[in-house]
């Protein structure tokens, strides 16, 4: 049985609304209003995966993590995660869940984070000797040493996110639960992040779920993905085959010693300055073709192949998805 198996799975919110041409009727009278936020999805995750979801705004990819979490009753369908039902078995089913919200803390916001830390111990019901344990192999490997003592609004954004990662992962969750983890993280921190995460996952197996709009995070974690648009499960795979199936327009930029004579390429040309720009699809015109053509046409100086943007590669789906 999948460590995560979801059937069918809908989630509809009822909203109430007071009638626009009402007089004072509208102060007693509400219009319902139904709103379909997650439809019909159907998904398996083995457990140690590390998945990907994906998709605009409002998509429904946090209604799916509340459902998952079991902070919300579906409407119709099931799931169940390492055999429980999330919402029917709450309380036990949140002792193997860890969570990390970009926007929101689980830390006390004015105390020494090594407090908060004792606080978790506390409410999970840690045994010291494990919980010191695993408190000492994350402070090391998220570098936490130098502001233990410190409260959580003295520390920098991305001192936070790793006290806030620590904090998830001190009961040693089966399941972590990642919404926009590094978000307004500086580049170095960024890294540090993605590196701790893929080794978590690979030491100890634990089931991550990551939903990001960033998809260098992405790149760096996930080999699989799902995407979701307006509520519906749009593709469930491999996130390679996915960029590749948009990624349909690639640039050479060429600089030539002295002349050059590039009637013979097959590709859109243009130049900038005395740098030509060639423009093809892969799919018409492979590059192992367009290379000859490219060095037959002059001594060549220069030559960058530059493949699309993951982001713009995104933003191309999301339009043929009509998302």
């Amino acid at each position: 049985m999948p460590f995560i198996d979801v059937n069918h799975l809908s989630k509809v919110y009822v909203r109430h609304n007071a009638p626009k041409n009402g007089g004072l009727s509208r102060l007693w009278k509400r219009e319902t209003q139904r709103i379909p936020a997650l439809t019909d999805a159907t998904f398996s995750i083995e457990r140690g995966e590390l998945v990907g979801l994906i998709g605009p705004n409002g998509a429904g990819k946090s209604t799916t993590v509340k459902l998952l979490t079991g902070i919300l009753t579906p409407t119709e369908g099931s799931c169940t995660v390492d055999g429980r039902s999330p919402w029917a078995d709450r309380k036990a089913h949140v002792k193997h869940l860890g969570a990390v919200f970009g926007q929101r803390t689980q830390l006390w916001w004015d105390v020494p984070i090594r407090d908060s830390f004792l606080l978790l111990r506390d409410i999970y019901g840690l045994e010291q000797a494990k919980w010191q344990k695993r408190l000492d192999e994350l402070v090391g490997a998220l570098e936490l040493e130098t502001f233990l003592n410190a409260p959580l609004r003295q520390l920098s954004l991305g001192q936070r996110m790793r006290a806030e990662l620590c904090g998830s992962l001190l009961h040693e969750p089966s399941l972590l639960f990642l919404d926009e983890p590094t978000i307004g993280l500086d580049a170095v921190s960024k890294l540090k992040l993605r590196a701790f995460l893929r080794e978590e996952n690979r030491t100890r197996g634990t089931t991550i779920l990551l939903t990001t709009h960033d998809m260098e995070d992405m790149l760096a974690l996930c080999s699989r993905v799902m995407v979701l648009g307006h509520g519906r499960l749009l593709y469930d795979g491999q996130l390679d085959a996915l960029l590749h199936k948009y990624d349909t327009v690639h640039t050479l930029r060429v600089s030539y010693d002295g002349g050059a004579d590039l009637a013979g390429v097959t590709a859109e040309v243009s130049r900038d300055g005395d740098t030509y720009i060639l423009t093809y699809e892969p799919a018409k015109l492979p590059t192992s073709e367009l290379l000859p053509q490219v060095l037959a046409a002059g001594r060549v100086r220069e030559m960058t192949l530059k493949e699309q943007n993951v982001d713009e590669l995104i933003a191309r789906m999301y339009r043929e998805m009509a998302l």
